[in-house]
């Protein structure tokens, strides 16, 4: 006889062990999300099958007989082990690759110790992030999606602004002892200087008798400042470890500047991917806790 005539169906096997493990129809049926007149027509086809009852039933519950005791402790390692294979036979999910990018400085000091949160949701989902100065062509795929510092006045892409940042000039505690009043003015050439701009407005500082030093990154600009070579303009949200240790100060009196000035999530003005739209959803979840 083939062996397949012996084999009760799937349905009703799985029917069975669930009922067998819970001893209650109701909380298998709610475990495999079917109706409970579901469940007892699969487990009912099963006894016919097998030509013999595996349950005793009660009014408020049941039990399972001798020969379903029986019946259960050979097919519940029989279907572990089937469930157990099919894992190891199932395919991986492909990896999806999304490309975001950023500044270098805000990758480094803010984004790349969240990460982590992301690839714990989403593991398929692989980031790369790509820093460059310049804001890379998100409407001709350069990227995925971007994120960029300043007010959001960037042309043919949408911008959601992220979180706003709070401004002050800082910079090491010798600096400020010894040369703070003609001191550098240590800037980033990666975007215009709108900050020392927006701050001296505001506080109404005449700047013009400091020099200015134009650094490459502002990773650099604040490891510049710390080593004492002048005044940066601190990103809060950048430097706020470095502000707790103490290695940059306040470097005016003036209190710190709530700007205009913050981070913006760049998309394309079309649809985009599915990964995008998880990692989109993801950062604006993590800035607003911030």
């Amino acid at each position: 006889m083939a062996l397949h005539n012996d084999l009760p169906p799937l349905l009703a096997l799985r029917a069975f062990e669930a009922v067998a493990r819970h001893l209650s129809f109701i909380k298998a049926a709610n475990e495999l999300s079917v109706t409970q007149s579901a469940l007892s027509h699969q487990v009912q086809k099963l006894e016919q099958h097998l030509g013999k009852p595996l349950f005793i039933r009660r009014t408020r519950a049941i039990d399972l007989t001798a020969d379903g005791q029986r019946y259960y402790d050979v097919i519940r390692p029989a279907l572990d082990a089937i469930a157990a294979a099919t894992r190891t036979q199932r395919v991986a999910p492909r990896a999806t690759v999304l490309r975001v990018g950023l500044l270098a400085s805000f990758a480094t000091l803010w984004l790349a110790p969240r990460l982590a949160g992301f690839f714990n949701r989403y593991p398929h989902i692989q980031v790369e992030l790509l820093p460059a100065i310049q804001l890379a062509n998100v409407a001709a795929a350069e990227v995925d999606l971007a994120i960029r510092y300043g007010k959001g006045d960037w042309p043919d892409v949408q911008t959601t602004r992220l979180m706003p940042e709070v401004i002050s000039p800082v910079c090491s505690p010798a600096f400020k002892a010894n040369q703070l009043a003609n001191g550098a003015l240590l800037m980033a050439t990666s975007h215009r200087p709108f900050e020392w701009t927006d701050w001296s407005a505001h506080f109404q500082v005449d700047l013009k008798h400091h020099p200015r030093v134009m650094l490459h990154d502002y990773n650099i600009v604040v490891e510049a400042a710390v080593a004492g070579q002048g005044i940066a303009m601190g990103r809060h949200r950048l430097i706020e470890r470095k502000l707790a240790d103490g290695s940059l100060v306040e470097a005016f009196e003036w209190p710190p500047y709530h700007s205009e000035i913050g981070y913006w999530l760049i998309t394309p003005q079309g649809p985009t991917s599915e990964a995008a739209e998880c990692f989109s959803q993801w950062l604006k979840e993590t800035c607003a806790d911030a």
